[in-house]
C-alpha cells in the first residue's frame, strides 16, 4: 500500500492560512547549530520530514535534540562526538551537506556520504569544495563518500563562480572558525542566509554584508548558545499565494514578510491579480480574468526557481501564451509534462517552456517528480474538473507542512488515501 493525495477540483478557497517557519532556512539552521558548545534553541520550526532527516543526523552524531512544542527545537551539542556520515538520512536529504560545513569548522574534519534530495539534474557541489580548499583542507572524493581535513583553516578570499546558496552558508560555517578573516564575493543573498548569519552572529560570530554580495567572517575561537526564531516560509507563502491567484474569493496569509515575495507579487499583479500586501500578511482576491505573462528564474532578489512550478499551473487558465525561461534547475519542467496528462498545452524545450493557456484542465492520476511539482500538481488539482490523484508525495511532505490540512481548512476538497501500489 501507498498513500496518495486526492483533490476534488472546482472549490473556491476562503479564509486564513499561517504560514510556516522557512523550510530553507531551517535546513541551514540545525547544521549551524552544532558549531556552538551549549545549547541552542530554535522556534518556528516547520513540521516537515526534512526536519525529521535532521533530527536522526543530530542523534547519530550524539547531540542532545529535544522537542518541548511542535515548531521548537532544543540541540544541546556539548556531548557531541564526530562520526562519519553514512546513514540513510544522508541520501535523502539533500540539505545534510551543510554538515560539511559545520563540522570542518568545528572538528577540521568531514566524512560524508554524498547527499540526496530532489532530482533536479546535476547539482554540483564543486562551489562549496573549492572553498573548503581555500580555507585550507585537503579534499578525497570517490564519487560516493568526500572526506576532507585540515590541520588548520586560515581565512582566504572566495570568489563564487555563482551566486550558490548552499555555498555561501556551508562557507560561512567553516569559516566561522577559522584563524583571520575570509571575503565571500559573490555571495548568495537569499533571506535565509540572513537568517544564519543572524543566528552565527547570536552564538558569538562575527560575519557582516549579510544580505549583500560581499561577506566577511572574522574567525572567532567559541560560539555560545542563543535562542533564535526563524522566519516565515517565502516560498510556502508564494506558493499559498499561487493557490489562491488559482482559485480564491479571498484569502489571507498570515506571518508572511512580503518584501521577500516582491517578485513573485509583481508578476501576478502583471497576470491580473488582485494583491494588497501589509506589514506581515498578504491579502490575494478574485481576478476576474488572468493574462498571459513571461517569467526568467534568477538568484534572489529575482524570481525564485522554486516558485516556476507552481506558477506554471497557474499559467494553463491565462488565455494566450506565457514562457518561462528556468536558468537554475532545467529539470524542474518535468511538471509540463505531468500537466499535460491533465489536458495542458505546454511545450518544454529546455531552458524554456511555453504555456498556452486557457485549457480547462482534467483530473488525472499524475506523479510528483519533486518537491515543487508537487506543489504545482496541488495547484493544477485544485483547478481541474474531477478528481486528480497525486502519487510519490513523500516529495511534498519534505518541504510543506500540513499543505492538505492548511488547504482543507479554506475550502479545498483535498484528503489522502492508500491505494494498491
Amino acid at each position: 500500500m501507498k498513500e496518495v493525495i486526492k483533490i476534488e477540483g472546482g472549490h473556491r478557497l476562503n479564509g486564513t492560512i499561517r504560514v510556516s517557519g522557512a523550510k530553507n532556512a531551517t535546513v541551514a539552521l540545525i547544521p549551524a547549530s552544532v558549531l556552538a558548545t551549549e545549547p541552542v534553541k530554535l522556534v518556528g520550526i516547520p513540521n516537515i520530514s526534512d526536519v525529521g532527516s535532521l533530527k536522526e543526523l543530530l542523534e547519530y552524531l550524539d547531540v542532545d535534540v529535544r522537542s518541548d512544542n511542535e515548531d521548537e527545537i532544543y540541540i544541546d551539542p556539548s556531548h557531541m562526538t564526530n562520526k562519519i556520515l553514512d546513514i540513510e538520512a544522508v541520501s535523502r536529504l539533500r540539505a545534510s551537506y551543510y554538515f560539511m560545513g559545520a563540522l570542518l569548522g568545528k572538528y577540521k574534519e568531514v566524512k560524508i556520504r554524498m547527499p540526496g534530495g530532489c532530482n533536479l539534474g546535476p547539482r554540483p557541489i564543486n562551489l562549496h569544495l573549492k572553498g573548503f580548499e581555500a580555507l585550507g583542507a585537503v579534499i578525497e572524493d570517490n564519487g560516493e563518500y568526500i572526506h576532507m581535513k585540515a590541520d588548520r583553516l586560515v581565512g582566504a578570499r572566495i570568489n563564487l563562480d555563482f551566486a550558490s546558496v548552499g555555498a555561501t552558508i556551508n562557507i560561512i560555517m567553516a569559516a566561522a572558525y577559522a584563524e583571520g578573516r575570509t571575503i565571500i564575493e559573490n555571495a548568495a543573498r537569499e533571506p535565509e542566509i540572513i537568517d544564519v548569519i543572524t543566528l552565527l552572529n547570536k552564538m558569538g560570530a562575527r560575519i557582516r554584508g549579510a544580505g549583500t554580495s560581499t561577506v566577511t567572517i572574522d574567525g572567532v575561537d567559541k560560539l555560545t548558545g542563543c535562542f533564535h526564531e526563524i522566519i516565515p516560509d517565502r516560498i510556502e507563502a508564494g506558493t499559498f499565494m499561487i493557490l489562491a491567484a488559482a482559485m480564491a474569493d479571498h484569502v489571507r496569509l498570515e506571518n508572511v514578510i512580503p518584501y521577500h515575495v516582491e517578485s513573485l507579487m509583481s508578476k501576478l499583479k502583471e497576470a491580473g491579480v488582485y494583491i494588497d500586501s501589509k506589514i506581515d500578511y498578504v491579502d490575494i482576491y478574485r481576478s476576474p480574468e488572468l493574462k498571459p505573462v513571461d517569467i526568467k528564474t534568477s538568484p534572489y532578489p529575482g524570481f525564485a526557481t522554486d516558485l516556476q512550478s507552481p506558477f506554471m499551473s497557474l499559467l494553463t487558465q491565462a488565455k494566450g501564451e506565457s514562457h518561462i525561461i528556468e536558468t537554475i534547475y532545467p529539470e524542474r519542467f518535468k511538471l509540463g509534462g505531468q500537466l499535460n496528462k491533465m489536458g495542458a498545452n505546454i511545450i518544454v524545450t529546455p531552458p524554456k517552456a511555453t504555456i498556452i493557456g486557457g485549457q480547462m484542465l482534467k483530473g488525472a492520476e499524475v506523479t510528483a517528480t519533486d518537491l515543487r511539482c508537487g506543489a504545482g500538481l496541488v495547484v493544477a488539482g485544485l483547478l481541474a474538473d474531477g478528481i486528480t490523484t497525486i502519487d510519490d508525495i513523500y516529495h511534498i511532505d519534505r518541504g510543506y507542512e500540513n499543505l492538505d490540512l492548511k488547504l482543507k481548512n479554506i475550502g479545498a476538497r483535498i484528503w489522502r488515501e492508500k491505494v494498491e501500489e
